[in-house]
């Protein structure tokens, strides 16, 4: 069956959906020219898909990061949205500055994959702690009893001192008193042996030697006593000391045990630790970090593979085409502003000679009448005559 062929003229237009817009709009194509490139339509919509994946991809990265340190939902979304619209203008940046006359330059494409790396290096950081969080919590916990421990040997150093000479103290009261107590049952026990007449002079009863025993005991009990009841304020103020002393170290194990979190520094510091004691995990951890690093760097890769077609042919054309007619116009207006410069100054030269011709009689009467004056009031005198006529009749030079 034969086929009718529409004209050129007779063609309908290209039409597109908003979504395909969309994504021409993320790989930084010119709706108006990549309209008509038939092969570069696809292209540039493939760039907008690896553009719009890398901006939900550190929305995400951002928002999880923001999470970390912020327990508001209503505050670390929208800041990981906007920090995600950030590194998405940076890769429209970056895709838009790679054109076919500097594809191949090698400086230009250093400088945008060194800074499409920082920022993919950065990213791969939040979203190596999501998927590793289970581990990262274990580690972060075993870390935090390493931190209260160290913590506790910092106190024992800090008071350790006052605390070692408060307890020398109290020992030497105890020993004393020690030493009371067993000169006090000694001389018990002496004067129970006495009394009963199984030791000492080994007579029953109370006797003379049985009763200078007891009052050796009750002498030596008598000095315990008042030794006990003088000591006693001290003990009781090394035991306050003592008790200070726990308490402040309580308060601030207390205080710094509520420092301790697990924010992103801390799971930082918690992963490092864990790759250091892990060698399996280590390797997938760098496995990891190298294809996530490899999702930032995808638009300006792709778009330094893809080769060049009628587009960037096209915009070249177009780009040249709107400096020629600005140049063009300025030219233009150039050209324009002289003719009317150059017309203006003949027109406003005829005026000026015309208004010199038409007020030459008028001023000829004003020095007749001045003239006149002078002539009838012998008040005038020449000068003022002359003062009024410069004054009045000539004119002025422009500056």
């Amino acid at each position: 069956m034969a086929t009718n062929p529409l004209s050129v003229s007779q063609r309908e237009p290209y039409e597109h959906g908003p979504f395909t817009h969309f994504l021409w709009w993320l790989s930084t194509a010119e709706k108006e020219i990549i309209t008509d490139c038939v092969i570069d339509r696809n292209r540039y919509s493939i760039i907008g898909y690896i553009v719009l994946t890398t901006w939900l991809f550190a929305t995400g990265a951002w928002t999880y990061f923001f999470s970390t340190a912020i327990d508001n939902p209503w505050i670390f979304i929208p800041l990981g949205i906007f920090m995600g619209f950030i590194v998405l203008c940076i890769d429209r940046a970056l895709i838009k500055g790679i054109n076919r006359k500097n594809r191949n330059r090698l400086t230009p494409f250093l400088f945008r994959g060194l800074l499409a790396l920082t920022i993919g290096l950065f990213m791969a950081q939040p979203a190596i702690l999501f998927l590793f969080d289970k581990e990262i919590k274990v580690q972060i916990s075993l870390d935090n009893e390493t931190r209260k421990a160290q913590k506790r040997s910092e106190l024992d150093s800090l008071y350790g001192q006052r605390k070692k000479e408060l307890l020398k103290a109290k020992q030497d009261i105890e020993h004393q008193l020690s030493i009371q107590q067993s000169a006090v049952n000694e001389a018990l026990d002496n004067y129970l042996k006495e009394a009963d007449g199984t030791g000492g002079s080994g007579k029953v009863g109370i006797e003379k030697i049985a009763l200078a025993k007891k009052n050796a005991y009750e002498q030596l009990d008598t000095e315990k006593k008042i030794t006990i009841t003088q000591s006693q304020p001290r003990l009781d103020s090394i035991q306050r000391a003592l008790g200070n002393l726990e308490s402040a170290v309580q308060k601030e194990e207390e205080a710094f045990a509520k420092l301790l979190n697990t924010g992103f520094l801390t799971r930082m510091e918690g992963l490092n630790n864990l790759l250091k004691a892990n060698n399996t995990l280590r390797f997938r951890y760098y496995l990891i970090v190298v294809i996530l690093m490899l999702i930032e760097l995808m638009p300006v890769i792709v778009k330094s593979l893809l080769p060049s077609g009628a587009y960037e042919e096209k915009l070249a054309l177009r780009e040249e085409m709107e400096k020629e007619m600005a140049y063009d116009n300025i030219n233009r207006e150039k050209e324009l502003k002289k003719i009317y410069n150059s017309l203006a100054t003949e027109n406003d030269s005829q005026v000026i000679r015309d208004f010199f011709t038409l007020s030459k009689e008028d001023r000829q009467d004003k020095i007749r009448d001045l003239s006149k004056r002078f002539k009838d009031d012998h008040r005038e005198t020449f000068d003022s005559t002359w003062e009024k006529i410069k004054k009045g009749i000539l004119s002025k030079q422009e500056n």
